[in-house]
């Protein structure tokens, strides 16, 4: 089987060959400044060794998923999967040899690293005897593998650091081969640039990265100023995939691609001024409030089957009434105690399960007999007493309710809050009140719970420019958009 492929041609118009089966072994590193054609050169590379070996491409930015259309690639969008079932679906690739496109264009950048780790992670750990050969693509890896902490979480570095140093140190016996693609050198982590053997490079301007260029490439520093004079499309290589000496590379072209996004410029439309002003602002408030179609459901929390044991043995725990008592008052005060509850300071950063065992324990404290809430009901009702809904009317508190009904139940609370405070023509939610409900202490947690709210279409958020939020419950009276 021939496994050099052409990826483009040289200053003298010779083709330049790589050698895929080499690859395997060595390793690639690609680095260039936005626009110098990165992207292009991983497409190239990929369709011309998409018949040759397996492929698996980490993509941030939504590139790479027309691969589909023309060569078989399964797209996966990280987005729409749990952790553990990224985990499992990298195991199946590993197992049936399948070529995917990890999409993590959805997901915020943590969110969009800490898949990508778990993904490689379990990409790596595959048992021996799935271990084929598969190029994995890691494009925009100065994100996956940073040089210095940035401003994600400590955690997250080490995670997505050890699953990348992982793929590059120690993926050749796995048959793992990296090709990692960076803008800048200077931010990507130097143990896993290291490890490469093979690279291209193309145009960059800063001093630091274009001598850390020359020196991979075992070219003097004085040289390096040929790096800066690149042009799109064009990369030096180096490396026993594809030649022993720099060389100056071209790449060909390619079939899949962005064929919608227009290259260079373009007329502007012929629109007057007051015309395209009206264009751009009319209606723009019921624009802003319309709901998205809600996606799928997510998945149970993994807990609430631990959570739902503890609530059977507790309500086993409640004695059975030996004779009639008075339901009423029962329920009463059971509704009473709720609400003692709610109210309580902290009680809102405690587990379900432990709120609830508090609520049976003093159930019992009281002597009270009688059908007593499940979890469910429970969680519930003590989310409507923390977000005060029984301050509202009756009519009020069924719309509001009405609406809740597609919010899971641990974001019931938060969500009640908000939609309060909309109906009282509040725009801007009290966040410490809004953080005491969802039981956080965390702005980030509080950022990702409006985020998750907007896509389900249960509320709209709007951000100005000095960084004011204003929220919107879509389908909720006397709401004033501000």
């Amino acid at each position: 089987m021939d496994t050099q492929i052409v990826i483009g041609h040289g200053a003298n118009g010779a083709p330049v060959s790589f050698d895929i089966e080499e690859l395997l072994a060595t390793r690639l590193l690609v680095q260039g400044n936005s626009g110098s054609g990165k992207s292009h050169l991983l497409r190239r590379l990929l369709e011309e060794s998409a018949g040759m070996v397996q492929q698996v491409v980490i993509d941030p930015e939504g590139d790479f998923p027309s691969l589909a259309e023309e060569f078989g690639h399964v797209v996966i969008d990280g987005s729409a999967y749990a952790p553990a079932e990224i985990e499992a679906l990298a195991r199946r690739i590993r197992e049936h040899r399948a070529s995917v496109v990890l999409d993590l264009d959805g997901l915020e950048v943590e969110q969009q690293i800490r898949c990508a780790a778990q993904f490689l992670t379990a990409l790596f750990d595959a048992p021996r005897e799935h271990w084929y050969p598969v190029l994995v693509v890691v494009d925009e890896a100065q994100m996956f593998a940073p040089a210095v902490a940035g401003e994600i979480a400590e955690d997250t570095r080490r995670m997505t650091l050890s699953a990348m140093t992982n793929l590059m140190c120690r993926g050749r016996k796995r048959g793992l081969a990296g090709i990692v693609a960076t803008q800048r050198l200077a931010k990507l982590a130097k143990n896993v640039a290291a490890e490469a053997s093979n690279f291209l490079m193309g145009r960059t301007f800063l001093d630091i990265d274009m001598v850390r260029a020359a020196d991979l490439l075992g070219m003097e520093r004085r040289q390096a100023e040929r790096i800066r004079e690149l042009e799109r499309g064009h990369f030096l290589a180096l490396g026993p995939a594809i030649t022993r000496v720099p060389l100056s590379v071209k790449i060909g072209p390619v079939k899949t691609g962005n064929k919608a996004r227009a290259e260079g410029l373009m007329a502007l439309p012929d629109t007057a001024p007051a015309d395209m002003e009206a264009l751009l602002t009319s209606n723009l408030a019921a624009e802003a409030a319309k709901s998205a179609p809600p996606p799928p459901p997510p998945p149970a929390p993994r807990v609430e089957d631990v959570e739902r044991t503890i609530a059977s043995a507790e309500e086993r725990q409640v004695p059975q009434p030996a004779e009639p008592a008075d339901t009423s008052a029962v329920a009463t005060r059971i509704e009473e105690i709720i609400f003692e509850l709610a109210g309580e300071e902290g009680i809102a950063f405690q587990s379900a399960s432990a709120q609830y065992q508090t609520f049976l324990t003093r159930c019992r404290r009281e002597r009270l007999i009688g059908p007593m809430p499940d979890m469910q009901s429970f969680r519930r009702r003590f989310a409507i007493a923390g977000a005060g809904l029984g301050d509202l009317d009756e009519a009020v508190q069924s719309r509001i309710l009405q609406l809740a009904g597609r919010v899971e139940e641990d974001l019931l609370a938060p969500f009640l809050v908000i939609a309060k405070a909309a109906h009282a023509g509040e725009t801007q939610v009290d966040e410490n009140e809004l953080a005491q409900a969802y039981g956080t202490s965390s702005p980030g947690r509080i950022r990702r719970l409006l985020d998750h709210l907007e896509r389900q279409g249960l509320i709209v958020v709007r951000e100005d420019f000095g960084g004011d939020r204003t929220l919107m419950v879509p389908g909720l009276e006397n709401v004033n958009a501000g």
